[in-house]
């Protein structure tokens, strides 16, 4: 989707859905405050249609 694969690493991330931090996209707790289980995955299109 990205022009180059620097950019798709960048863009497409996890997202903890408690505190909003940016996290990998293998994380399966929260770097910021360590939830379990609330991680989700940035949404492609939203991304993508801002980057427009």
């Amino acid at each position: 989707m990205a022009k180059f694969k620097e950019a798709e690493v960048r863009l497409f991330k996890g997202v903890c859905m408690t505190c909003n931090a940016k996290n990998p996209l293998t994380a399966t707790k929260c770097r910021r405050c360590g939830k379990v289980g609330k991680i989700r995955r940035k949404n492609k299109k939203r991304v993508a249609a801002a980057a427009k």
